[in-house]
């Protein structure tokens, strides 16, 4: 049974760091705890973290120490070997290994980089590494400026090399290779390689290739004087101002960083102007050479300005400083985002998870833990596109969410607003989306505005609704959003940053209705606990249901988390467990639990139950030994909104648990109300649960 795999290569700038982004994250979406380990990094300069390290556990939030992630730096691991010390060389290896192994469910082993002194036998290091560790391997290879027949005969040499040493390769990635070439490359790797043997290849992304302004400012030794905020600008190309601004604004390209002398104020303000302007190219920053630096009146004049990218200042000349930003490679490193995200969502377009889980997981792991669920409901979202409108497009944390939501390629949006305000504020907060894919709508100016209003009437007038008090409503951001969902222009609705949980349902109780058999609309947070993922119901919406609503809460949570991925073990809870209690309240828990088993006798429930009895197996045991649900109870019910609420708010704040939701239950078509002090994280998670929702599967 395979606990680990081991990343390698023969060479530097292969771009294993893509590989390794991809499947810690695929890891994570399959078991609960998962390691990452690098048996020999490079030399670090005194309070210096290794950029690989930092980047896993700082992304993926990783509870390891990164001392604890690493055996030797390149020069003591040399200094070893030239000393006949391979014997205690391994043992440190291995022991440090074995460490990670025993805490962890699965170990990702990434090998060495090939960069400077022993870089020639390295490829040796690294197969009796895996051999010593008896983990099998990943070859990563690149395909830059090599044939194909170069390409493939040296990952052949690499695969040889393992297999030689009787090391298993589970998988070969070839990277960096050329959207036309991919089919080629794929099917002459599968006609080398023995058929048990996954091959897969990505593409080279010009975006992951260029360095950003950061990578730039630490190899050329520059000052950031201005636009420190925007750091990770990338890079795509460089070229020196040195002639007059009307002629030098003709070569900008698209993310070029502008070299130019530190007293040419014409086109230091020139490219800043430029970038802003909708007719020429963004700029990705500007160095200063020299050690010149602007008069105080351009200064100021830059101060004051709302947007301005990353200004650097360097003592070397104009000529010297393009030479060495000529040279600057790209790296993976923790505060780049975009780049982090750019690498996982191409890893997951272009290669076959399934296929690579089956080669690397050799186990069952039992439950569902935060990341398996966060793993699972994205990829759920992603397997059929739903349509989510955003009726709250004033509020930055909504556009903030939505640049995630499209650049993760999730779901398609509407974001309801003033396209002019939006697009304005879109510059001024810096996303980087494109905004036709926001899919903008002005309720009043839109071309549906009449026939909502109209349909709404239609629906309402036995109500004593008048057309004109329909067209007033359908103004408002709620009812048209809510519209745009009953009528099939939108998939589901996410709502509430901006507006209270009536103003967000009202609408779709007026409208878009309950669903058969179903009186009641109630909400579920989905809690992300340090091991496992629990339902809370209701938190939200209900006050003080009776016994017949309470029952029908609990089943419809039973129904959404068999909806995504759980298998329900009902806890209905209360202030005593079993018939030990008396009291009303204590009566309308049992009597919901009843209910519920002569609707759904294919639900495992125990009710009335205490919290502890519910989730802590010693005192579920104790209390109630006979009980299939005591101690294992993923879903919750609680009898009353305050119990609830506090509950879920007290478990989040001390725990410190993910709560995703709310998520509404019980209506026709999926709309979920947002807190007023919702993240931008909890409205993506709101947005994919609506999107699998909107599946009804």
């Amino acid at each position: 049974m395979n606990k680990a795999i081991y990343i390698a290569t023969s060479e530097a700038d292969s771009g294993k760091s893509i590989v390794a982004l991809g499947l810690m994250r695929m890891l994570l979406g399959k078991t609960a705890k998962v390691g990452y380990f690098r048996p020999i990094i490079k030399d670090l300069e005194e309070g210096e973290q290794d950029n690989h390290i930092n980047t896993i556990i700082s992304h993926f939030q990783l509870d390891i120490k990164p001392e604890e992630c690493y055996a030797f730096t390149n020069k003591k691991y040399l200094s070893k070997r030239n000393k006949g010390k391979e014997g205690e060389m391994f043992d440190v290896i291995i022991d440090k290994y074995k460490a990670l192994e025993e805490k962890n469910d699965f170990v990702l082993v990434e090998g060495s980089d090939f960069s400077g002194e022993g870089s020639a036998i390295e490829l040796n290091y690294n197969v009796e590494i895996a051999k010593n560790l008896g983990i099998p391997v990943v070859i990563v290879s690149s395909g830059v400026g090599k044939t194909l027949d170069e390409f493939t005969g040296g990952l052949q040499i690499v695969y040889d090399a393992f297999k030689e040493r009787e090391v298993e390769v589970l998988a070969v990635i070839g990277n960096k290779i050329q959207e036309h070439n991919i089919s080629i490359a794929k099917e002459d790797l599968k006609a080398n390689l023995p058929a048990d043997v996954y091959v897969g290849i990505i593409p080279m992304i010009n975006s992951l290739k260029n360095p950003s302004v950061k990578e730039i400012a630490e190899v050329i030794g520059a000052k950031v004087l201005f636009g420190k905020e925007h750091i990770n600008n990338q890079t795509d190309s460089f070229s020196v101002g040195a002639m007059q601004l009307r002629n030098y604004l003709t070569h900008l390209k698209e993310d070029s960083l502008v070299i130019t002398p530190g007293d040419r104020a014409d086109i230091i303000l020139g490219a800043l102007q430029a970038n802003i302007s909708s007719n020429y190219p963004k700029v990705s920053g500007i160095v200063l050479t020299g050690g010149l630096l602007p008069e105080d009146s351009i200064v100021k004049l830059i101060e004051g300005l709302s947007q301005v990218v990353p200004i650097l200042s360097v003592e070397d000349g104009t000529f010297s400083t393009a030479n060495k930003i000529g040279s600057v490679r790209s790296h993976m490193y923790a505060d780049n985002k975009a780049k982090i995200d750019t690498s996982l969502i191409t890893f997951e377009k272009y290669i076959d998870i399934d296929a690579l889980t089956k080669k690397l997981v050799t186990f069952k792991n039992t439950g569902i833990t935060p990341r398996m669920f966060q793993y699972n409901i994205v990829k759920r979202a992603r397997s059929e596109r739903k349509h989510i409108v955003l009726p709250e497009g004033s509020d930055d944390r909504i556009l903030e969410a939505a640049a995630r939501l499209i650049q993760a390629d999730i779901v398609d949006l509407t974001v309801l607003g003033d396209a002019t305000k939006i697009a304005a504020a879109i510059i001024r907060l810096g996303l980087d989306v494109d905004i036709k894919k926001l899919n903008i709508i002005d309720p009043v100016k839109s071309e549906y505005f009449n026939d909502f209003a109209e349909t709404l009437y239609e629906i309402r007038k036995n109500k004593g609704m008048t057309l004109t008090s329909a067209e007033d409503l359908m103004g408002d951001v709620s009812y048209f959003g809510t519209m745009m969902v009953h009528k099939g222009l939108a998939d589901g609705m996410v709502s509430g940053a901006a507006h209270t949980t009536q103003h967000t349902i009202l609408p779709a109780l007026q409208f878009v209705k309950t669903k058969p058999g179903v009186s009641v609309v109630s909400s579920i947070f989905f809690m992300c606990l340090e091991d496992r993922v629990s339902v809370f119901g209701d938190c939200a919406i209900n006050p003080n249901p009776n016994s017949e609503q309470l029952a029908e809460i609990a089943i419809s949570s039973a129904d959404s988390g068999i909806n995504f991925g759980m298998e329900p073990k009902i806890a209905m809870l209360s202030y005593s467990s079993g018939s030990s209690g008396k009291g009303a309240d204590v009566d309308i828990v049992r009597r919901a639990t009843e209910i519920v088993k002569e609707k759904r006798p294919d639900l495992k429930i125990e009710g009335p139950i205490q919290y502890d009895a519910a989730v802590d197996p010693s005192v579920g045991k104790k209390k109630m030994p006979d009980s299939e649900v005591a101690g294992q109870a993923n879903i919750l019910i609680f009898p009353d909104l305050n119990t609830g609420n506090n509950t879920y708010k007290a478990v989040q704040r001390e725990t410190g648990a993910l709560a995703i939701g709310p998520m509404l239950q019980g209506l026709n078509k999926p709309v979920n109300d947002l807190s007023r002090g919702c993240t931008i994280d909890d409205i993506f998670n709101t947005v994919i649960l609506t999107a699998i929702q909107a599946q009804g599967k």
